[in-house]
C-alpha cells in the first residue's frame, strides 16, 4: 500500500490517506475509502454528537482527585419537573416526568428509605426472574 490522494466530498479539499491509516481501515474490516477530510469529519461528528465529545481526557479534564469542570464534556441542562413527595409531602422536584402510578420521593426520602426499597431487582421468583418461577 501506498499514501492516496482523495477528495473530500464536503468541501472539496484534497487529504491524504495514508499507509497507515489504510492499514487501521483494512484491519476493522472497513472496504471505503473515507470520503471527507479530516476536518469535516471532525466537524460531521460533533453536529452528529450535539457537540459532545467521545471520550479521552482533553487538558484539564482529569485530574488526580477526580473529574475537573475543565474537560470537553458539556452537559446539557437537565430538565426538571415539580412534584410532591409520597412519603413527606413537601414540594420537590424530579428529573423525570411523574406519571402518576409510582411513588415520587424528595432526595432525603429516598436516601433515608434505602435502595432496597424500590425494588431495583427481581426476586427469583418473579416473572422474569433468573432462578426458579415459570418459563415460558
Amino acid at each position: 500500500m501506498q499514501d492516496k490522494t482523495l477528495t473530500c466530498r464536503d468541501c472539496g479539499m484534497a487529504f491524504v490517506f495514508t499507509e497507515g491509516e489504510q492499514t487501521f481501515y483494512a484491519s476493522k474490516g472497513l472496504t471505503n475509502e473515507p470520503s471527507r477530510c479530516p476536518e469535516c469529519r471532525a466537524e460531521r461528528k460533533r453536529s452528529r454528537d450535539g457537540g459532545y465529545s467521545s471520550g479521552g481526557y482533553s487538558s484539564g479534564g482529569y485530574s488526580s482527585g477526580g473529574y475537573s469542570s475543565g474537560g470537553s464534556y458539556d452537559r446539557r441542562e437537565r430538565t426538571m419537573y415539580p412534584a410532591t413527595c409520597s412519603a413527606c409531602g413537601k414540594e420537590t422536584e424530579v428529573p423525570f416526568q411523574p406519571r402518576g402510578d409510582r411513588p415520587v420521593y424528595c432526595s432525603s426520602c429516598y436516601e433515608t428509605r434505602g435502595s432496597s426499597s424500590y425494588g431495583g431487582g427481581r426476586s427469583s421468583g418473579g416473572r422474569g426472574g433468573r432462578g426458579g418461577g415459570n418459563r415460558w
